[in-house]
């Protein structure tokens, strides 16, 4: 059942991506670090974790900027962005400049990119065009030094927007449901990752993998847990984001959890793994 995990291919994949890892911090201090979140498959918990892993880390006095790469918009309004044009389409067509499209959060230090469904018409419009996987690396060149962090919530899937958001990342974050099909994702998700390398971002590097919506009651959680952190080590974050309904509760507020309960057992998971990855990349960027 689980033998997806456990290839001799897919372990080369990850032995080339954390040797990518621990040597590709050689960002100057005044230089952002960008970290891409992507999984291809739906409803794993990516978007709620780009808005609360962002808005913790801001906490500690790090700026940080979210971009919104979802034609869906739930980054935008799950932080409460308004108004959401312009956004990302436009600083990408050329339209509106950075100024115009960031906007400023709830949350001290935190500041958003809003999509809108015209993104949508953007993947088709990008088709023909020469460098079409670097738009968005292209439009967030400017802005990059003004933020210790960018945080990219890409669409699940791993279409012509994804390919923006791996080629302009630094890191790849991989939330991960303790469910048998997520590990069947996991392997061509790291492949997908692997041909970016080779092709497109040869620093792109595997920031980790992390877990969510866990339910300590159910087994299949526990042995999809075991088997990934025994195949992938290190790259595995040790902070688990259980399932919780406050989670599901906050963006139909507009806010982090870190506002909306900041004491439920959710919003401690993603302090926590705000911390760790505070820790990881600090271990490699000085001043992080």
């Amino acid at each position: 059942m689980y033998g997806v995990c456990g290839s001799i291919g897919l372990k080369q994949i990850f032995y080339t991506a954390a040797i990518a890892f621990f040597m590709s911090f050689c960002y100057t201090k005044d230089m952002g670090v960008i970290c891409v979140f992507v999984n291809q498959k739906g409803g794993v918990g990516k978007t709620t974790s780009a808005i609360n892993i962002g808005a913790f880390v801001a906490d500690t006095g790090k700026t940080v900027l979210l971009v919104d790469f979802d034609a869906q918009g739930n980054l935008s309004s799950g932080i409460g962005a308004n108004p959401i044009k312009p956004g990302i389409y436009e600083l990408l067509s050329g339209t509106a400049s950075p100024e115009e499209a960031i906007k400023k959060t709830a949350v001290k230090n935190l500041d958003v990119i809003p999509a809108s469904t015209d993104l949508s018409g953007a993947a088709v419009e990008l088709i023909d065009q020469k460098e079409r996987n670097f738009f968005l690396k292209k439009a967030l060149a400017p802005i990059r030094n003004r933020y210790d962090y960018i945080f990219i919530d890409c669409p699940p899937s791993l279409g012509q927007l994804t390919m923006n958001g791996m080629a302009a990342a630094d890191l790849v974050l991989i939330p991960m449901q303790c469910e048998y099909f997520a590990m069947e994702g996991l392997k061509q998700l790291l492949h997908t990752t692997k041909r970016i390398q080779e092709n497109l971002n040869p620093s792109l590097a595997i920031g980790g993998i992390f877990f969510t919506m866990y339910d300590p009651r159910t087994r299949l959680a526990n042995d999809v847990i075991k088997l990934v952190s025994a195949t992938y080590k290190e790259t595995v974050f040790n902070t688990i984001i259980p399932r919780n309904i406050r989670l599901s509760e906050a963006p139909s507020y507009g806010m982090p959890i870190s506002i909306y309960d900041r004491q439920c057992p959710g919003a401690r998971a993603y302090y926590a793994i705000s911390q760790e990855l505070i820790r990881r990349i600090s271990g490699g960027k000085d001043g992080a």
